[in-house]
């Protein structure tokens, strides 16, 4: 028998108990579906992460601290003593408290630049603006971001702040838009808005930008955070500082440390060793996102293994479909062998059979698995997640369906052989004779 027909004659021979077979083919079916719907669920949330990973910073720069005690978990648990060069993170450090790092100086800049794999060296101004207004409309309290270097702004109308330019620019979040008075983002654009902080004496000072851009809302933040350009920020700084002593200027929470795009694993921790020896603390974009996306993988991990378990009660299932169909063409396999068809034939043709209810299970259910995935996704894109555009819930990669099916069709080959086996060792006179 040709491979052509044998195949033919397998797929034919499927159906002949149709019950049995569709209930068995449901059963992989329960399997594949749950495998791609949560394949789906880990791929579009890691997708969305790296799709925004740049809204954090570029790979081959380090965001660089000084950490005081209190900053380190566990290391104070009571209340922290008074240091006068910390300054506030404005993160928290559990309940009531908030971490701190000793403020970076221009020698600490210097410093850095002289470690061995640095590149170079940026020193993050932190600014604390007052309010945020639009001519004579209502000020509203705001926060003014720091576009790191590598970093870019998600958005929904316009351009980012040029870096590079002399005038003062600036990116407006999403939900300042209405409050300010802009009937939507693009007709922000071009608008000119005044950002206000206070210097040491707490004399307010304002400065107008430019708004060249709206930044939607990302997982990484959002709210009512400006994105100022080079320009403004320093502008903004230098007038924060303004009635500070000489000794007060020019202290950084952070700094920007770039380092060899192309560098190991091995050679960033080494960068990091070296800047812990300095007294200094380097964390990368993977620092940051890597517990996020293990927790997601996690989930992931435990609702496949519930897929898995559907897939290995599915394969009892394909065990005694094909045991069932042995028996029940004993005779014919007696014939089979009788007019010269070897075991390995036989063998072949009850694996085909195996394997080609796998794949009608696994395809059934990631076609289905697909289409309630996405109808998931894009109803929670348009409810609950609407404030994170860009976000697909559920995606799925070609790749990765077909890994699944293969590896059901897999499962099915493995379930079929003992009954493959049992039909490939018939004998064929005893087969003639059975009843």
């Amino acid at each position: 028998m040709r491979t052509v027909d044998l195949v033919g004659s397998a797929v034919a021979n499927t159906f002949r108990s149709k019950t049995r077979t569709t209930l068995t083919i449901l059963a992989i079916f329960v399997g594949a579906f749950t495998l791609t719907v949560t394949n789906g669920l880990g791929t579009g949330i890691n997708r969305y992460i790296d799709d925004t990973v740049s809204s954090i910073g570029a790979s081959d720069v380090m965001t660089v601290t000084k950490a005081s005690d209190d900053a380190i978990p566990g290391v104070s648990s009571g209340p922290v003593e008074y240091d006068p060069d910390a300054i506030s993170t404005g993160m928290p450090n559990g309940p009531g408290t908030t971490s701190s790092v000793v403020a970076m100086t221009s020698d600490d800049i210097v410093a850095l630049e002289g470690i061995d794999g640095v590149l170079r060296v940026a020193a993050t101004k932190t600014v604390s603006a007052d309010y945020v207004q639009y001519g004579d409309g209502t000020r509203f309290v705001t926060s003014v971001g720091t576009l790191i270097p590598g970093q870019s702004v998600q958005l929904a109308a316009g351009e980012a702040p040029d870096a590079d330019s002399s005038d003062f620019e600036v990116a407006l979040p999403t939900d300042l838009v209405e409050p300010l008075g802009f009937t939507d983002a693009n007709s922000a654009l071009g608008r000119s808005v005044t950002i206000a902080v206070s210097d040491a004496v707490r004399t307010i000072h304002t400065v107008e930008a430019t708004v060249t851009g709206v930044a939607e809302q990302t997982f990484t933040g959002g709210g009512t955070s400006v994105i100022p350009n080079k320009s403004l920020t320093d502008e903004l700084f230098s007038l924060q500082n303004t009635g500070l002593p000489d000794n007060e200027q020019d202290r950084y929470a952070s700094a920007s440390v770039w380092f060899e795009p192309d560098a190991t694993d091995a050679q960033v921790d080494g960068l990091k060793d070296a800047l812990a020896e300095a007294g200094f603390t380097g964390t990368t974009v993977a620092d940051q996102l890597g517990t996020f996306k293990a927790v997601i993988d996690a989930i992931v991990l435990v609702l496949n293994a519930f897929a898995v378990i559907a897939l290995l009660a599915a394969s009892f299932g394909i065990v005694n479909t094909l045991l069932m169909s042995v028996q029940e063409r004993t005779r014919e396999i007696g014939l089979m062998k009788a007019m010269g068809m070897g075991s390995g034939r036989v063998f072949s043709l009850f694996s085909v059979e195996a394997v080609f209810i796998g794949f009608l299970g696994s395809a059934i259910g990631a076609g289905i698995g697909i289409l309630v995935g996405t109808a998931i996704s894009s109803t929670l894109a348009a409810g609950l997640f609407s404030d994170l555009p860009g976000l697909t819930v559920i995606a799925f990669d070609p790749a990765s369906i077909a890994t699944i099916i293969l590896i059901v069709m897999g499962i099915a080959f493995l379930a079929g052989t003992l009954p493959a086996a049992r039909a490939a060792r018939a004998d064929p006179v005893n087969s003639l004779r059975y009843e």
